[in-house]
Formats: C-alpha cells, sequence, structure tokens
C-alpha cells in the first residue's frame, strides 16, 4: 500500500510531504538520541519514506539537521544518521541515513496524515530506555529488543 503522508512541525514553519509503501507498523526506539532529541514516551516513533518523495512544501530554507554522537565514550566517534528539525519550535521532522539514502524516517509524530493503526509494534533498544520510559505496556504479539534487531528497518516493514 502507497500512502501519501503530509506532515508539518507544530509552529507551521516547515511542512513536508513524502510517500510510504510501510507507513505501519511502528518500530518504537528507547535509545537515550531519540529519547534526548525528540522526547515523547521516551521513545520515538519513525516510519519508512521514499526519499525520492521527499518534498517540503514550506520553510525548505529554515530546516536544521543534527547528527549525534554514537557512543561518546569510544575512541573513535561514529556520527549516527542526520535528524531534521525546525530550528523555531524545535519539532523533529526526519531522520535520514548516509547507509540507506533510498529512505527518509519522519518521525510519525511530525504528520499530519491520518495513519494507520498498527497490529504490533516492535520496541528497540530496551537496554538504553530510561527507567521512567515504562515498555511494559508490550503485549505478546510485539517484538522487543535489547539492542537493534538482526534485520533492517526495511526489512522489518517487509515481514509485517
Amino acid at each position: 500500500m502507497l500512502l501519501h503522508l503530509r506532515g508539518s512541525c507544530h509552529c507551521g514553519a516547515v511542512a513536508f510531504e513524502v510517500d510510504s509503501k510501510a507507513p505501519v507498523p511502528f518500530m518504537r526506539c528507547y535509545c537515550s538520541i531519540c529519547r534526548k532529541t525528540s522526547g515523547g514516551g521516551g521513545y520515538t516513533v519513525n516510519i519508512l519514506g521514499e526519499a525520492d518523495t521527499l518534498r517540503v512544501t514550506r520553510g525548505a530554507d529554515t530546516i536544521r539537521a543534527y547528527r549525534a554522537v554514537k557512543d561518546k565514550a569510544a575512541a573513535e566517534q561514529v556520527l549516527c544518521q542526520k535528524r531534521y528539525f525546525c530550528p523555531v519550535c524545535a519539532s523533529y521532522l526526519w531522520a535520514q541515513a548516509d547507509e540507506w539514502p533510498q529512505w527518509v524516517y519522519p518521525y510519525a509524530s511530525a504528520i499530519d496524515s491520518e495513519l494507520p493503526a498498527p497490529k504490533s509494534t516492535t520496541s528497540i533498544m530496551l537496554g538504553s530506555a530510561a527507567q521512567w520510559a515504562d515498555p511494559r505496556e508490550l503485549t505478546a504479539d510485539n517484538e522487543v529488543f535489547e539492542e537493534y534487531p538482526p534485520y533492517s528497518l526495511e526489512q522489518w516493514h517487509e515481514r509485517a
């Protein structure tokens, strides 16, 4: 199913559109980077978008990007994917990884279009979850991983 998604930041300075063949189910990431940069329930929810369909319809010249250091304690510092955000209200919009230039990962929280309800979710990076981010709400139908799962986000969507 191809779904045309519209999204925006909280203040309205930035708006965008992107197509997604996999708008659900959702993968929740509890890593410290996602938790600290985008807030929410102690995790972020990214969906899979087609990079060549991403179109910024308002505020393209204002968008900023942030690249977190994956492990600050490591001798060699590796940067994570770019996380794009509105500099006016600080809303996170989407992420994009150098390794997979064909995809963008819109934050579900930035999507204004109706998204289908997921039949299940996958929670990753629970080893980094804050104590107050309570993943116990997860049911037996959901997959849970202490770190990254043994498959890519694209493979995960293909399995669903």
